[in-house]
Parts: structure tokens; sequence; C-alpha cells
């Protein structure tokens, strides 16, 4: 990406936690894309957009798909559904969960892309987590799946239970189900691109949107063209449009 706009003429500046500064001279820039769901960096966001700083992601919308409490209802503000979940203190969920809520998935309230991520089949398997306040999602039996949207255009594999983008897939035909549920989620947040993680469910073949994605990193995008320049470019109109509606203020 920075050799892109660079190649534009623009002089891009990567920012990493070694040398980022949030302070005033960050605004020396014209504008700013938000890649990465780390705190630091979203707060950094924050920052830059309170002080009117053209930012790409908005810094707000991440931070809900970061949290997957507010990520679960991004999800049904789409008309989607997503499994059940259930947080709280680890022994009053002990106390209150029964048999039949088993087996569920453990997993980091703030996302962690799929690290740490465990099945608690036993409520003995409550030993093996860390945390005190404790984050619950319903177990959901099937085939998993990950969906790349660029705009229009989708790219879609099976990918291993409980994995992050980054493995081994297999890539498939793309179903009209999984289309109109990208077409929901780009249109009822104005979305430009991204991916869904989602389970077809063995049993009633409804399909479960588990984690979604605002900036990932493409790994198994399989359409024959490079994802970078078109995303380069979409962030290039979206912040032309952020300085034109400023005209009319």
């Amino acid at each position: 990406m920075k050799q892109y706009y660079d190649d534009l003429g623009h002089d891009a500046k990567i920012y990493t936690t070694d040398n980022l500064c949030i302070n005033n001279n960050l605004f020396k820039n014209d504008f700013f894309i938000l890649k990465s769901k780390k705190l630091i960096y979203l707060y950094a966001g924050f920052f830059l957009k309170e002080n009117n700083i053209h930012i790409y992601p908005d810094p707000y919308l991440t931070f809900k798909h970061k949290y997957r409490i507010e990520a679960y209802y991004l999800i049904k503000q789409a008309g989607l559904i997503s499994p059940l979940f259930y947080v709280g203190n680890k022994e009053a969920l002990k106390n209150n969960l029964k048999e039949k809520h088993l087996p569920l998935v453990s997993k980091s309230l703030m996302d962690s892309g799929s690290k740490d991520v465990k099945i608690i089949r036993t409520f003995e398997d409550l030993k093996q987590l860390d945390e005190n306040v404790v984050y619950f999602e319903q177990y959901i039996k099937g085939i998993h799946y990950i969906i790349y949207f660029i705009e229009n255009e989708i790219s879609v594999c099976e990918k291993p239970p409980l994995s992050d983008e980054h493995a081994e897939m297999n890539e498939i035909t793309p179903t009209r189900q999984m289309k109109e549920i990208i077409k929901k989620w780009r249109e009822t947040h104005n979305i430009k691109f991204g991916h869904l993680d989602v389970i077809k469910e063995e049993l009633s073949g409804k399909i479960f949107v588990v984690d979604p994605g605002n900036f990932p990193e493409f790994t198994n995008w399989r359409n024959k063209e490079d994802p970078c320049p078109k995303i380069c470019s979409i962030i290039m109109e979206q912040v032309k449009q952020m300085k034109n509606s400023e005209k009319y203020i």
C-alpha cells in the first residue's frame, strides 16, 4: 500500500508502536489509514477523528468490529444471525449455565484473531481459563468459511474450524445465500471491503456470522485481480468524498 501511494506522489509513512506518538505532530499528514485493530492504533484513530483529521476506515466502526459484544449487534443490525453469547464472571456463568448449553466456544472479549479460542465441552474445562470475566459463544456445528469482499467482488474459502485467515484453505464458489449476506452487511454499515467468518450449520443449513473483519490481509483472496490497488483506490475515493463534503458545511 505504501508503494501504491508513493507512486501517486504521496509521501506515505508507516506508523508502528516504535514511532507512533499520539499528539499534534500527526496533524501534518493529509490522511490516515487505520489498518490495525490494536488499541493503541484505535486510540490514535479516535484522537485524529475528534480533531477532524481524515481517517479511513472509521475508528469507531473499527472498534465495534473488535469488541465482540458490539460486533454481535452490528451483525444483528444487518438482519443476519450470529451465535448466542454469554459474558460474565466465570463462577457466575458456571452456576447459571446448564448442561444443555454445552459445548460453548470461549473467546477473548476483545477480538483476538482466533488466538486462544477454546471449545468448552464440560464445566471442568472452565478451569483452563485464566480470565475472571469470560465470553462464551454458542457452539455451531457445521462448515466454516471466510468470505472476503471488495465492493461487489467476493472470494470464499472453506477454512479449518477456529483458525485465522492465514490458515491453508480451499476455494469454493460463492452461493447465492453468501452473496446476499455480504450485500446486507455492506449496505447496512456502508463498508467497502472486509471479510466475514461464517459457519453453515450442519442440521439447518443456516449461515451464522461469527466474526466480522473490516481490514483483513486478504491472505486467501483467490480472485485474479490483486486486491491492494483496488483497496487503495477505494480509500482515496473515500477521502476525496470526505474533503468534498467539507466544502458544503
